[in-house]
């Protein structure tokens, strides 16, 4: 029978894991890191953060190891310190949606209940092989950047009323962002049908296409 102060000490550890995850700022922080990498300016701005504040809450995530740093010349670029935090912030977003009943009118109250019928993984590819939707990323353009679906067009949804020129008249467009907590792309749908356009979310976003191990194309350019 073990030490029952060596097993304390264990499971202390893994609480480590747990108390980083403690705040909803700090998922917003590894939500908005599962994009790509970005320094800490960048961060705060996203997450409507204070620049010490934000700097604060990445050393917690830091401190347990879910985020690692790089230099890039006199800039510090944060990321995720692997595809298992990206999976665990997944599973953490589907057990809460899952067992607490909160979650769902907090989700419907975020997004809307007017953003249109979501389009699947899986549907979305199949109209992409048929070269019948136009694919629609409305996320910011460092993030398109950072990787994206192949054959999407980038059109951050700040920029979208003023772009509409670029997108056909008619046919199906399929707008996606983060994932499947993100605004952005139930946004842009709303927007696009005031505009007389044929619309629809993807299901989930980015952070899912990326877990689920499907195609991702790299721009150029960087964070």
């Amino acid at each position: 029978m073990g030490d029952r102060d060596h097993k304390n000490a264990l499971f202390d550890q893994f609480a480590r894991v747990g108390k980083a995850l403690g705040l909803g700022k700090r998922l917003e922080l590894l939500d908005l890191l599962a994009q790509g990498e970005r320094n800490v300016d960048a961060l705060a701005r996203a997450a409507d953060l204070g620049v010490t504040t934000a700097s604060a809450h990445l050393q917690i995530l830091r401190q347990a190891n879910l985020v690692t740093t790089r230099r890039d010349g006199t800039r510090i670029l944060y990321r995720l310190a692997g595809r298992d935090v990206a999976e665990l912030l997944a599973q953490v977003r589907e057990v809460a949606h899952s067992h607490l009943p909160d979650v769902e009118a907090a989700r419907t109250t975020y997004l809307g209940e007017d953003g249109g019928i979501p389009v699947t993984r899986a549907e979305l590819r199949q109209l992409a092989a048929t070269g019948q939707v136009t694919i629609l990323d409305v996320r910011p353009g460092e993030e398109y950047a950072a990787g994206h679906i192949p054959g999407a067009l980038s059109v951050p949804l700040d920029d979208l009323a003023v772009r509409l020129v670029e997108l056909p008249a008619d046919g199906q467009i399929v707008a996606y962002c983060r994932g499947a907590y993100c605004v952005l792309a139930h946004d842009a749908v709303r927007l696009l049908a005031v505009h007389g356009r044929t619309a629809r979310p993807l299901a989930d976003g980015m952070l899912e296409w990326r877990l689920a191990d499907l195609p991702v194309t790299v721009a150029e350019a960087s964070t």
